[in-house]
């Protein structure tokens, strides 16, 4: 699945909000997922000022659809916000991926001419279900896992574990990281995170909401607590230090078509030059990006170097040193304040706060080119490329 701007047609990023992200029990933790996803929902169509009966569609990301995120969160979620009933609204579940995914279906309708103006984005409570991702979620409920009793899965990969948690490990071992290295990083993250805040560069595309307006994630680095946390795995490498944090939050996005810029006079701030996806080793299952990025950059005729700013999803942080080091990224242009080891990572909406960070950042910056990619449960890996507009003041 790619899809690049061109004969197919254009998909703009008019605009893009998100809540802060809390602390799993933390900040947001009260906040009904409906309500969570309602904000920048709301927030969104009031700031565009179209009424929200001319929207086509809105699609939202979102993981673990149980109890309060059940029957269509993303329809659910837009009337709780107030708005047009006769706009129809889709739950996308793509793992982590879910919130870019949903971006990557919005711009695809744009770009083929069926729509105009979709919303896109993603929610997460991980306060209101347990850990997600797919075996874990399962024990939670009480599930067997969702291999268990396929004899297609067995044949083809056995009964191993399959986990995020060995994947991280796995990748790990394959690129030699070691866990300094990895406590390395996650004190990185949490360092670009905390300056900035301090700058207050989150402020813009922040909405605020249950008396949170920051995310609750940074915090100063203790390496000598960091140092002593046991491992996640036994005897393996990464501990909660070095993975992301579990977390509530929602985020959403205008993609609209040319005629629907004309014919409301909106002024687009980015365009979505490339949109793919791909897949790689479900049993590692976080080394896609590798794979999905060669692919992105091979079929949008672009290098890694033409890109200014880089947003890679810290799921683990032996994911992003991997990609780094397989692709000669360069690390100052790759998550510049900080990622989910710091900020958190609402699993749902992570892909759409990512993309609405990189725009803002890239505006901040008066930069061109942003690429965004993430692991995805199932060895899965989204693609988007962005190019950032100049805007009439």
């Amino acid at each position: 699945m790619s899809a690049e701007t061109g004969a197919a047609g254009t998909a703009y990023i008019v605009d893009a909000v998100r809540t802060p992200v809390g602390r799993r029990g933390k900040g947001l933790s009260q906040v009904h997922p409906l309500d969570l996803a309602a904000a920048p929902l709301r927030e969104l169509v009031e700031r565009v000022g179209v009424d929200s009966a001319e929207y086509d569609e809105v699609i939202l990301g979102c993981i673990d659809q149980l109890g309060p995120q059940a029957m269509d969160i993303a329809r659910n979620a837009w009337l709780a916000a107030g708005l047009s009933e006769q706009v129809p609204g889709t739950t996308v579940e793509r793992q982590c991926g879910s919130g870019q995914q949903a971006v990557h279906y919005a711009a695809q309708a744009v770009m083929s001419g069926t729509s105009d103006l979709v919303v896109a984005g993603g929610v997460q409570s991980m306060s209101a279900l347990p850990l997600s991702h797919s075996n874990v979620a399962a024990a939670e409920f009480g599930f067997p896992d969702p291999f268990t009793g396929s004899q297609g899965w067995s044949q083809r990969y056995g009964d191993q574990e399959i986990s995020q948690f060995r994947g991280a490990e796995m990748m790990a071992e394959r690129w030699g990281f070691s866990r300094e290295d990895l406590e390395a990083f996650a004190v990185r993250s949490h360092e670009r995170a905390l300056a900035a805040q301090a700058e207050g560069r989150f402020d813009r595309e922040i909405l605020p909401l249950a008396g949170l307006s920051a995310d609750e994630g940074p915090r100063a680095p203790d390496l000598e607590k960091i140092r002593s946390l046991a491992p996640i795995v036994e005897g393996g490498l990464h501990t909660a230090a070095t993975a992301s944090q579990m977390s509530d939050g929602a985020a959403a996005l205008l993609i609209a078509s040319p005629e629907a810029v004309e014919r409301h006079a909106l002024t687009p701030r980015a365009r979505i030059h490339h949109v793919s996806a791909r897949g790689d080793d479900p049993v590692m299952m976080l080394s896609a990006p590798i794979r999905a990025t060669r692919h992105a950059l091979e079929r949008s005729g672009m290098s890694l170097e033409q890109m200014d700013l880089i947003e890679i999803n810290e799921a683990f942080a032996a994911v992003v040193l991997a990609w780094q080091s397989e692709l000669g990224a360069d690390p100052e242009k790759v998550n510049v304040n900080g990622g989910a080891i710091a900020l958190g990572h609402p699993i749902g909406a992570t892909g759409a706060r990512l993309m609405t960070s990189l725009l803002h950042e890239l505006e901040r910056r008066d930069a061109r080119w942003g690429l965004q990619t993430m692991c995805e449960g199932g060895g899965q890996a989204n693609v988007t490329i962005i190019e950032r507009l100049d805007r009439v003041s």
